[in-house]
């Protein structure tokens, strides 16, 4: 019972009342920072790994070897290390010297890749994570990208807990995405239980998501390298979901990270990039909308990770 496991999830929910300045309009923000590894993304490596345990998929003294931007790192590392597990991360070199000390500092051996490396090229961090793990004895991945246990965990746990917790009263739920985890599972569960809930996504300008939901296809002159993390990316994963994303809309690195400092001086939030993105996404939908509405949105992350990226 007391265990970092059991410290997972039922984050809080608190209304953001400094943001909308519009009384009938209310923003909700899922605290996920307050998870014990400070990320959204201890609910998905808790719950893969307790699953790859139960199937014998991962015995004790194995190796898992994962691409990371570095809350799912820093997931593995902090729930797998002291288990006796080999924990090998690969990441891309935008990621903060914050994001890469930690993961050091809990025991994982880092990888880091050129952002700038062609997806499927052996460089790339992701084929890295591939090639690493197809050549290491008793190795396997957590594949977070292309595992619909991913997706499981947040239909599960999050979606319910969102819904739970404001008995239904939600319009809209607004997310981006790089794996599509957290808003595929989320969105499919707050949809089960209200179809009339709408699905909005933000995407960062470089992403290949926005033009692939409007377009059903993508180019590589798409692809552009952006400096906000864990969103947006330059292949298709398998856990993006596209069905229950209703509109999707694209910012830059400065209207995320502006409104990520909008949220620390306006709400005393100190979050992170994709937070940021994800409450830009709300006030640019609040300010788009003529009639009441809750909206609610994740923020995954601390602004601990991006203090010399963002905030300095």
């Amino acid at each position: 019972m007391f265990s970092l496991n059991s410290a997972i999830g039922n984050t809080p929910l608190i209304e953001l009342k400094n943001l909308t300045g519009i009384s009938n309009i209310r923003i909700y923000a899922k605290l996920e920072f307050l998870n014990p590894g400070g990320s959204v993304k201890d609910r998905m490596v808790s719950y893969i790994l307790n699953e790859y345990e139960k199937s014998g998929k991962l015995q004790r003294g194995g190796v898992i070897v994962e691409n990371t931007s570095g809350n799912t790192g820093a997931a593995l590392a902090m729930l797998a290390v002291p288990k006796g597990y080999r924990v090998i991360l690969t990441m891309p070199d935008k990621v903060s010297r914050e994001k890469q000390e930690t993961l050091k500092a809990l025991g994982a051996e880092v990888i880091v890749c050129p952002t700038s490396a062609s997806p499927g090229s052996p460089e790339h961090y992701v084929q890295k994570a591939r090639d690493i793990a197809s050549t290491t004895d008793n190795a396997v991945m957590l594949n977070q990208y292309d595992n619909r246990l991913n997706v499981e965990a947040h239909y599960n746990s999050t979606g319910p807990e969102i819904w739970n917790t404001l008995r239904g009263n939600i319009d809209y739920f607004v997310a981006a995405g790089s794996t599509g985890g957290t808003i595929s599972g989320v969105g499919k569960f707050l949809k089960e239980m209200d179809p009339k809930i709408k699905v909005v996504m933000p995407d960062p300008i470089g992403s290949i998501y926005y033009e692939y939901f409007n377009t059903g296809t993508y180019s590589q002159e798409s692809i552009s390298t952006y400096q906000v993390e864990g969103i947006g990316e330059d292949h298709i994963a398998k856990c993006m979901d596209f069905s229950i994303v209703d509109s999707m809309m694209q910012f830059t690195d400065d209207m995320a990270f502006s409104a990520t400092r909008l949220l620390a001086r306006k709400e005393g939030i100190f979050a992170g990039g994709s937070s940021g993105a994800n409450i830009w996404g709300c006030l640019e939908l609040m300010n788009s909308l003529e009639h009441p509405a809750n909206i609610v949105t994740i923020l995954p992350d601390s602004g601990v990770k991006y203090l010399s990226k963002i905030f300095s």
